[in-house]
C-alpha cells in the first residue's frame, strides 16, 4: 500500500538525497594523485587469510575485504564501503531524531551535521573505524528503544552490534565501560533485572567467542599489539589535544554539538535520558587516562548531533532566518576547512599553504613531530611505484615458485600485492599479521628485499655471503611519500643456509611480538 503522507514522502526524498550526498562527497572530494592508504592495504590482503582473529584487528574487516574481492577489488569498491557505512550511520541518527518526535528541520540538521564534519574524511578510508562509529550509534539507538518501550528485541539488537563491534574494533570495550556506571547510577539499572539483558549477553558470547579462542591460543596478540602502540604512538599523545580534538572534529557543527551536551544536562525534557551523557563523559575520562588518539571517541558524537538537532528545531521552531543562518553556518565553515578536513590540495598545494595545515596540527605524525603533508596523505603516496619496481625484480626471477619477496613494513607488503601486476605475488614481511603468512614449505632460491630509506646497509653486505649476486633494482623517488628512498633488491643464488636462517627470524620476530 502507498504511503499518501506527504511529509513521510517529503522526508524519505530528502534522507535519499543526504544519503546520496554523502556517497559522492566521499568520491569527488579525494584528489586523484592519492593513492590507497597504508593500512588499507593490509586489511584488504585480510581476505586471503581469512580466520578467526588477526594481530592487527579483529576479523570483521577481513569478511568485508573478501566482499570487496569478490567484486573486483577495485578502488571504486575499496573506497564504497566505508562510504556506505558512513551513510548507514546517517540513516540510525535519523532514526535517533524520529526516536525523539524531531521534525524535518531536526533531520536535516544532523544530517547536515555528520556530512559536514571528520565523519566525511573517516568514511573516505578503508578502516575499522567507520563500522565502529556505526556501531556505537546503533548500540545508543536500540539502548533509547528499549528503556522507552521495554521490548526484548531492541536488547537482542543492541547485543548484534556491541558483538559486531567487538569483533570490528576492541575499542567499543571503552563504551561499555562507560555505559555501566551510567546506566547503574540512573533509573535505567532496572535493566539488570531483566532476563533478556542476559539472554543478550549470552548472545554476544557466543558471536564474539571464535575470535575470543583465536585470542587465548595465540597468547593474546592484541595485548602485546596494545603495548606495541602505547611505546610507538600513544606516548606522543597528549591529553590536552584529546579534548581540543573532540571539538575540533565537529567545529562546523559546534553549535549543533553544544546544544546537544547543553540539553541533555539542562533541558527537562531529555533529563531521563542523562545516562547518554554520563556515557559521553566517563568515556571520554577513561580514554584521556589511557592516552588514547582522539579519534578513538568518535563513535560518542552522532547520537549528540542528534539530541542537539532535534533541541535547536524546538528553539528554532518558525523562526526560519536563524535556522537558515545556522545550515549557512555549518556548511560555510565546512567548505572553509575543507582543504584541512578533506584531501583536497595536491601534496604541492599542502606545502604552498604549509601554515594553515600546521596551526591545527594537521602536520603532526605519530612520532610527535610536524612534517611536510599529514601522516594520512603521505600513507597514499608511492605504492603503485613501489610495487612497479618490484614487479622489475620478480620479472627477472627464473623459478618464481622459490623466490621470497620480503618488505619492511606491511604497507609495502599490502601495497605490491595489491598494485603488482602479477598474481599471488605474496610480499610478506616481518611485521603485523605478515609474519603469520610467510610461505616456507620450500627452499628459497631467490630473494627481493624492499629496504626502508633509513637503512644500515644500503649495500646489503651482511648478505652478500649468502647470495650469488645482489643487485638495486630501483628506489622509490616520489619525494612526497612517507617511503621516500626504499630501495627494492634482488638477491639470487641463495646457499642452502638462508631458508633455515629466515625461519629462524620468523620465529624469533613472532616470539617478540
Amino acid at each position: 500500500m502507498k504511503d499518501k503522507n506527504p511529509n513521510r514522502l517529503t522526508a524519505y526524498g530528502f534522507l535519499v538525497f543526504f544519503l546520496g550526498l554523502k556517497l559522492i562527497l566521499s568520491f569527488v572530494l579525494v584528489n586523484s594523485v592519492y593513492e590507497l592508504q597504508r593500512d588499507e592495504f593490509l586489511h584488504l590482503d585480510q581476505a586471503n587469510h581469512l580466520a578467526a582473529g588477526f594481530t592487527s584487528v579483529p576479523p570483521l574487516t577481513s569478511l568485508f575485504s573478501w566482499l570487496i574481492k569478490a567484486f573486483g577489488n577495485g578502488v571504486f569498491v575499496v573506497k564504497l564501503v566505508p562510504a556506505i557505512i558512513g551513510a548507514i550511520t546517517i540513516l540510525y541518527c535519523w532514526k535517533i531524531v524520529g526516536f525523539l518526535k524531531g521534525n524535518l528541520l531536526a533531520k536535516c540538521l544532523v544530517a547536515v551535521a555528520c556530512i559536514c564534519s571528520s565523519l566525511l574524511r573517516l568514511n573516505t578510508l578503508y578502516q575499522p573505524n567507520s563500522f565502529d562509529v556505526l556501531a556505537w550509534t546503533a548500540i545508543f539507538y536500540y539502548l533509547l528503544r528499549y528503556f522507552d518501550q521495554k521490548e526484548a528485541k531492541y536488547l537482542y539488537a543492541f547485543a548484534v552490534f556491541v558483538a559486531l563491534g567487538f569483533l570490528n574494533k576492541y575499542n567499543v570495550l571503552f563504551l561499555i565501560i562507560g555505559l555501566l556506571p551510567a546506566i547503574i547510577i540512573t533509573p535505567n539499572r532496572k535493566i539488570f533485572t531483566d532476563k533478556h539483558l542476559y539472554l543478550s549477553i549470552l548472545l554476544v558470547v557466543l558471536i564474539i567467542s571464535p575470535n575470543v579462542i583465536w585470542q587465548i591460543d595465540n597468547h593474546f596478540p592484541v595485548l602485546k599489539h596494545m603495548k606495541l602502540l602505547r611505546a610507538t604512538q600513544l606516548v606522543h599523545v597528549n591529553r590536552f589535544d584529546f579534548f581540543i580534538g573532540q571539538f575540533l572534529f565537529f567545529i562546523s557543527s559546534i553549535f549543533i554539538l553544544l546544544a546537544g551536551i547543553g540539553s541533555l544536562i539542562f533541558y527537562k525534557d531529555f533529563r531521563k535520558y542523562s545516562w547518554i551523557i554520563l556515557t559521553y563523559i566517563i568515556t571520554l575520562i577513561i580514554f584521556s587516562y589511557f592516552k588514547a588518539k582522539d579519534y578513538y571517541a568518535l563513535g560518542l558524537y552522532p547520537v549528540l548531533l542528534a539530541f542537539g538537532a532535534v533541541y535547536l528545531s524546538r528553539v528554532l521552531v518558525k523562526k526560519h532566518i536563524l535556522s537558515a543562518l545556522l545550515f549557512a553556518f555549518n556548511i560555510g565553515t565546512f567548505i572553509y576547512l575543507l582543504p584541512l578536513l578533506m584531501p583536497v590540495y595536491s601534496p604541492a598545494q599542502i606545502i604552498a599553504h604549509h601554515k594553515r595545515f600546521e596551526r591545527v596540527g594537521a602536520l603532526r605524525w605519530e612520532d610527535g613531530k610536524n612534517h611536510e603533508l599529514p601522516q594520512d596523505y603521505a600513507d597514499m603516496q608511492g605504492w603503485k611505484e613501489l610495487a612497479a619496481i618490484v614487479d622489475i625484480a620478480y620479472g627477472k626471477v627464473k623459478d618464481k615458485s622459490a623466490v621470497l619477496i620480503r618488505a619492511d613494513n606491511y604497507g609495502q607488503a599490502g601495497a605490491v600485492n595489491y598494485y603488482s601486476k602479477y598474481k599471488n605475488i605474496n610480499a610478506v614481511s616481518y611485521n603485523a599479521d605478515y609474519l603469520y603468512w610467510f610461505k616456507m614449505d620450500k627452499p628459497i632460491k631467490d630473494l627481493i628485499l624492499i629496504e626502508w630509506a633509513g637503512d644500515e646497509d644500503p649495500q646489503r653486505k651482511s648478505e652478500q655471503p649468502l647470495f650469488d649476486k645482489i643487485t638495486k633494482i630501483g628506489e622509490l623517488k616520489n619525494p612526497y611519500a612517507r617511503e621516500k628512498g626504499a630501495a627494492v633488491f634482488l638477491l639470487e643464488g641463495a646457499k642452502k643456509e638462508v631458508t633455515g636462517i629466515i625461519k629462524s627470524e620468523i620465529k624469533e620476530e613472532k616470539n617478540d611480538y
